[in-house]
């Protein structure tokens, strides 16, 4: 049963008309869950801004940006044991090829424009605690217009893609759910990380709010999920 003192991992989704949605969020209702669980799950969230982060030429396969979810947890002598992406069908599989993010280096298959993959860095004891958390992103091209990947790519590398002629990819976000504050400790995240949730949060506000009712319970918990996070 559901308590204060145990996290509790959903992983869910659905299928619709315009296509299939697979998300995980590990919640934990303890007014002070252990430092022991904040570490890790930080180190997860990490794992997962990691990769969606990432700008990378074409002909990339997905093998090369595994170890990006994973280093954190690597720092510390943790990893998961399955991979961190796996491609999405509109109708058919949630889990669908051919392209992944795994360190099973084995798939060369490229991660190309247009592909829908999943992020999902995790962290499991057995008896213990679980911890996943879940976005799915879709590959896009960085266009000359570009100023930023997620409004923060530096001009130096717009530059390079130009000088280069080659053409590169990055992450555009599609799952909007909070990812709960609380949990984080603030003292092992850069700067960077911190600017990424504060933005994530942006967007899913603005993005979902219009879709609630004005003084529901729903949308009380999406405005105080989506407050910045305290950095002191």
């Amino acid at each position: 049963y559901l308590d204060r003192t145990q996290p509790i991992l959903i992983d869910s989704g659905g299928q619709y008309e315009y296509g299939t949605t697979d998300v995980t969020r590990t919640w934990h209702f303890a007014e002070k869950p252990d430092d022991e669980f904040r570490e890790v799950y930080t180190r997860v969230l990490k794992g997962n801004i990691g990769v969606d982060s990432m700008i990378f030429p074409e002909n990339t396969p997905g093998f090369v940006l595994d170890v990006f979810a994973r280093k954190a947890l690597w720092e510390i002598g943790k990893d998961y044991g399955h991979g961190t992406g796996h491609g999405v069908g509109a109708a058919l599989n949630v889990h669908e090829g051919p392209h992944s993010i795994s360190p099973r280096w084995g798939n060369k298959e490229v991660l190309k424009a247009g592909m829908v993959t999943s992020n999902e860095p995790g962290y499991y004891e057995d008896g213990n605690f679980g911890i996943r958390i879940e976005n799915l992103l879709e590959i896009v091209e960085i266009s000359s217009s570009d100023d930023a990947t997620n409004g923060e790519e530096p001009a130096n590398k717009k530059q390079k893609v130009a000088a280069e002629g080659k053409k590169f990819l990055k992450f555009g976000k599609l799952t909007l759910i909070p990812i709960q504050k609380n949990l984080i400790k603030v003292e092992i995240m850069t700067e960077d990380e911190l600017n990424w949730l504060d933005s994530y949060h942006q967007e899913v506000l603005q993005k979902v709010k219009p879709l609630l009712e004005e003084g529901t319970p729903a949308m009380e918990w999406l405005v105080k999920s989506c407050e910045p996070i305290k950095r002191d």
